[in-house]
């Protein structure tokens, strides 16, 4: 039996210039059975060109246009046409380690279907890269070390578009890149999630992530804060919510208040705690704010946590542990 084929989707609009240090890195792959579905989004560089040149030389690649307009619908197009036994993503802009695809088809064939390969990521910029940056790569590849990705999906997105790879048969149940929701790579997080694909924990730095000025996640508005709490508290209530237990937020800044105003739409029936004495008995959306210790008088409640500083949040988890609380059970950080 050969190796099995991997199609690697890309969609790709006006990387011109990081294109050929891309597409060389997969050229560079040790596993060769590959594909490269590379799709237009209406590029006004040179990128076609480039892939182009790539696709005349090496019947590997394949170049198409996008008929409409985004990630999606370019995703939509590459997984249409996909052949592989494996599925992976690819970002324009970024570099594959040499070893990345031979790893992770070597760990999806040791596992079986039912399980997702992750490779740990490396941010690299021109300018150097900030601490935000810096502790989100540290945060995700612990969680990838060790496999417990879901632990923490509420706060950010723990499997990021580039480093994932699945058996195509999985990725289809999960419904692929058909639901129309953005951040697209945290909505296929969930499903993942949902449908209870494990994942494998991977130590090795597979993937170097780009950070630059325009690049998408920093320039386009399906990445903006609301777009992140939209799809967290919509997975939320369709998987983890339990409609019989009392529903706590903590919280009263910008994203505990977006979370209750969405609650409110709706019409589900919380409580709002804090800790801030100019807070605690006024109202907010016509709800009172109490104090946390208020948690003490329900009954088996679920919490969203929506407290952003570290300190606060560590006080909290000490606060449930102490009241025997689960997390991604009893209590769930969406920050």
């Amino acid at each position: 039996m050969g190796e099995p084929l991997v199609s690697i989707l890309i969609p790709f609009k006006d990387t011109a210039i990081f294109l050929n240090q891309c597409l060389e890195s997969i050229c560079l792959q040790t596993y060769k059975n590959w594909e490269v579905i590379a799709v237009n989004d209406h590029s006004n560089d040179a990128s076609e060109a480039i892939i182009a040149t790539y696709a005349a030389k090496d019947k590997r690649f394949r170049l198409l246009k996008n008929k409409k307009h985004g990630i999606i619908p370019a995703l939509q197009t590459a997984y249409a046409l996909s052949n592989g036994v494996f599925i992976t993503r690819m970002d324009s802009d970024d570099i594959m380690k040499p070893e990345k695809l031979k790893h992770m088809v070597t760990n999806l064939l040791q596992f079986g279907k039912g399980h997702i390969a992750l490779g740990q990521v490396h941010y690299f910029s021109e300018r150097g890269i900030s601490n935000g940056y810096a502790r989100y790569e540290t945060w995700l590849n612990k969680l990838s070390a060790s496999g417990s990705n879901y632990s923490e999906i509420y706060k950010e997105c723990v499997i990021p578009s580039p480093s994932w790879m699945v058996y195509k048969s999985d990725l289809e149940a999960c419904d692929a890149f058909y639901p129309n929701r953005y951040p697209e790579d945290y909505d296929l997080t969930f499903r993942f999630y949902e449908n209870n694909i494990r994942c494998i924990p991977c130590d090795a730095i597979l993937h170097l992530w780009r950070d630059y000025d325009s690049r998408t996640s920093r320039t386009s508005e399906h990445y903006a804060q609301n777009y992140f709490l939209d799809i967290k508290l919509h997975y939320f209530l369709k998987i983890d919510y339990d409609a019989t237990r009392p529903l706590v937020v903590w919280g009263a800044g910008f994203k505990g208040k977006t979370i209750a105003k969405k609650l409110i739409e709706r019409e589900i029936n919380f409580h709002w705690l804090c800790d801030n004495p100019k807070k605690i008995g006024k109202k907010i959306y016509d709800q009172e704010m109490s104090h946390y210790t208020m948690l003490e008088d329900l009954a088996f409640p679920q919490s969203i946590i929506s407290v952003a500083n570290e300190e606060a949040q560590e006080q909290i988890r000490y606060y449930l542990a102490e009241r025997n609380c689960k997390s991604m059970v009893d209590y769930f950080f969406f920050c």
